[in-house]
This record gives C-alpha cells, structure tokens and sequence, in this order.
C-alpha cells in the first residue's frame, strides 16, 4: 500500500538503502507487514524537499492553506473507520478508541486553519511623532515532528496542524511501534492537495534521526512528545544551531475526589475509563487518586468492580475495553512497579498481575494503602493500574499532588464551586479538569509545567508557536 511507505517530496519511497524492520501487532505478537526503516540519509532527504517547499508555501496565503487543510479534514472524517484499522493493530487500543482518534483530528486542521487567519500582527502608537511601528508574524521554517507511539494521530496532528497552518513545512518521523497511522495522516494531506515537500514522514532509527533532524541548520524547529531523558537530550543537542524546541514529556497526573461529589457510582465509573483509556498509556491518564478518607473505602469497592468487568483482550473485537501495552518492555516496567509497590506496603485490591497467552497484555489493577514514597506514585506508570490514597484536608490533599516533578494535567471531582475555583489555581499543573475527566481541545492550548515539558500545542498558543514576531520601524514620517 503507497501509505505505508514514506512521503518524502510527494513520492511514496522506500528507505534509503532498502532498509526494512517488522511491524508488530502487541496484541497477538505477530509481525503485521515490513516497513521501511531508514536513517540520518532519509533525513536529509526530507529536509531537503522541505526546504525547498518552504518558500512557496509560506508565501501562500492563510487561506489557501486552510483550504488544503480543510480538505483534508474532510479526507480524515471519510477514511476514518478504514483508518481506524490499522492504527488498533499497531497499537493495539480498542478500534473505538482508535476511531475516536481519527475524528479528532479534523478539529485540530480546521481551528488551526481558523487561528492563523487571525496573525494578523499589530500597529504600536510611537512615542516620537514621525516615527510608525508594527508587528508582523512569518513562518519560522523547516519543522521536525518526533512523536511517540500511545497517540499516532493526535501526536503528530497536534504540532502539524499548527505549523502547516502558519506556513511551515514539516518533517515527521513517528514511532517505529506505530509508523502506519503517520503515513495516513500525511496521505490524508497529500491527497488534499499538498504540494510536494510541505509534508514529509520518514521512519526509521530514532536516535540517527533525531540527531540529524537536530544537527540540520535548515531545521528552526523540533516538536517531540516523549520521555523526560530524551528531552533532556534534545535540549543539549538544540544548543549547535539554537534550535528552538517544544516538548511533551509526560506527566503523573493526580486526581482528587472531595467528599461532596453528586455522584460517587459516576465518578468511580468514569474514573475507572479515564485510567484504563488506551490501557493507562495517556500522558494526560489521571494516575494517583488522593480520596477523601470519609469516601474511600466506598470510591476504590467501587472502582474495583469497575476494574473487574473490564474485557482485555485484541482490540479489533468489538466487546474488547482493555487492549495490550505496546510492548514486553512495557509490560515489564509495569509489572515491576506495582511489585516493588507491594513490597513497600501497597494492597492489591484487584489484578496485579501479567495475562497468560501472546499479547503484551496487563491486568486492570487497583492498589489501595500504598505508601507515600511508593514507585507507583513517584514514577509516570503508562499502564493500567490505579493507585488509591486517602487524605484528610485539603491542604494535604494539593501537597500530594503537587509532589511531583512532573506538571502535565490534574484532575479534580467535587460538588462546590468555591472548592474547584480554590484547588484548581493551586494545582501547578498546565492542564486541569474539574469534573472533566479529558482536558484536551483543539481550541485550547495543551502543555505543561516543569518537566512535563516546553511550550504549547493546539489552539491560538499553538498556532503562535510556529511563527516569529517582527518588528518595523519606519522613521521620518511627514
């Protein structure tokens, strides 16, 4: 299939060199298709088209851009039950999810789109009479899009979206856990009439590309969602050519529950869907649930139950709610936490261990007593388990959660206005929900605090990322 290639310069190529690598379905371990696996010279390839696409569609209007991105959007709502397909085999979420996925993806086109009709810059009143000062905005150039796997649409869609819309030209390299989604999403604009080089997808080693993506002057830009240490790296690496950088980096999400929530049944429920959604692999997953100690031997019978009636299984069967983690690796890092987690006192109330058979497959898992300085609350879990911890006060309860080094989203679930308005300011989280259990919109900003990362995606903010603000000065003004 052309899509599952790479787009570089509006060619469907293979690697350079004919490089190839197994694609593995995580839920049954067996190997998918081939796919091309390529380097730093596929790179420079794409960088190339990019630049050389750049001028042109820069030039070209907010308008005929959006139009393209229109299109698109309405390519991506047509394909998205046949898109939807693959992207579960190769992550392995349930296909709603997956589906779900691909409809968001439209709006982030489209209120990009919107947004940079509105750059429009600004005329300053000067202090000297025949002086006239304005602001204007242009594209900062080539971006790179590194993105992880637990996402394949919505991570790449969230900073392409908004540099294509300002007039920049991408190049994507995806996870190698889940390159297919990226190349439809990119066939998706490429069919909607983007011209050859504006968008680019390579897929291959991500060290070698990452660091020719960021050893190429060319490139003004990376946008990379992934780990904290490869952030780190990424920072050091940007120094050569000061490369500027927005990073999603994850996060440890806390959630806290007051006693007077109207619905204690609903918010186990939805609680227990948030957690397991995409099988706890969201970097916005709620985490560490602080109950109030009036509520929570009620709360965690209740999310337990919930836990138990869960079906794991391969996401293509309809019934299926819980799929596998993407891979051994992470099982493994799940499975250790909540073992070391018991080991210092945690109680397993449901699951806690590895489902039998092939797949990469975890059991739903909820821990109740678990000790402050357990791994389970210090570490980004990125799986399906659900620690539970009681608290007294609020004041207890906000220094709980904000004991992390992490700051990517929170949540909080009460009844009364003046405590939502109260623990959502002091909450230093970049994301918060209040009774709303998915904080994310193409028309808001997404991003976070500390070391859950840089900059913002989505939105006006995200929009405005991807330009510079020039200022001019015309002097001797009759």
């Amino acid at each position: 299939m052309r899509s599952h290639l790479q787009l570089i310069g509006g060619e469907w190529i293979g690697a350079a060199g004919g490089g190839m690598r197994p694609l593995v379905n995580p839920a049954t371990e067996e190997v998918i298709e081939d796919m091309p696996f390529g380097g730093a010279d596929d790179v420079t390839k794409a960088v190339d088209a990019a630049s050389e696409a750049l001028a042109a569609w820069s030039e070209a209007t907010a308008y005929e851009r959006g139009a393209i991105l229109e299109k698109a959007a309405a390519l991506l709502i047509e394909r998205a039950e046949e898109y939807s397909v693959p992207t579960t085999e190769e992550s392995g979420k349930p296909l709603e999810q997956s589906k779900a996925e691909w409809l968001s993806a439209p709006n982030y086109l489209l209120t990009a789109s919107e947004e940079a009709k509105r750059l429009g810059g600004r005329w300053i009143p000067a202090r000297l009479k025949k002086r006239r000062i304005d602001v204007t905005y242009r594209p900062i150039g080539v971006v790179g899009v590194i993105t992880a796997w637990n996402f394949p649409v919505y991570n790449p869609n969230r900073a392409v979206s908004s540099a294509l819309a300002a007039g920049c030209t991408v190049v994507v390299r995806p996870s190698a856990y889940t390159p297919r989604s990226a190349m439809l999403y990119a066939a998706a604009l490429h069919d909607a009439g983007a011209p050859p080089g504006v968008v680019n997808v390579v897929n291959g080693d991500a060290d070698a590309m990452g660091r020719r993506l960021l050893s190429e002057v060319r490139v003004r830009k990376v946008a990379f969602t992934g780990s904290s240490a490869v952030g780190r790296s990424l920072i050091e690496a940007s120094g050569q050519h000061v490369t500027r950088l927005a990073l999603e980096l994850g996060g440890n999400a806390p959630v806290i529950v007051f006693p007077d929530v109207e619905d204690l049944d609903k918010v186990a429920s939805s609680g227990a869907t948030a957690k397991l959604r995409n099988c706890g692999q969201a970097c916005i997953a709620p985490q560490r649930y602080y109950v109030h100690s009036s509520i929570i031997e009620e709360f965690t019978s209740k999310v337990a139950k919930h836990f138990e009636q869960q079906k794991v299984g391969n996401g293509l069967d309809p019934d299926v709610t819980v799929g596998p983690l993407i891979n051994a690796k992470q099982r493994g890092w799940v499975a250790g936490l909540v073992e070391k987690s018991a080991h210092a006192g945690a109680r397993v109330r449901t699951g806690g261990d590895s489902v039998s058979g092939p797949g990469y497959f975890y059991q739903p898992t909820v821990l109740d007593q678990v000790p402050p300085d357990a791994p389970i609350l210090t570490e980004e879990v990125f799986g399906p388990v659900m620690p539970i911890v009681p608290f007294d006060t609020t004041e207890e309860a906000l220094a709980m959660a904000n004991a992390s080094e992490y700051g990517l989203a929170a949540f909080v679930c009460t009844g009364n206005l003046r405590t939502a308005l109260r623990v959502s300011e002091q909450l230093e989280y970049g994301l918060v929900g209040i009774n709303d259990w998915y904080p994310v919109s193409a028309e808001a900003p997404f991003g976070g605090m500390r070391q859950s990362g840089i900059g913002r995606e989505s939105g006006y903010e995200g929009v405005h990322e991807y330009v510079e603000a020039k200022a001019r000065f015309f002097g001797g003004i009759e």
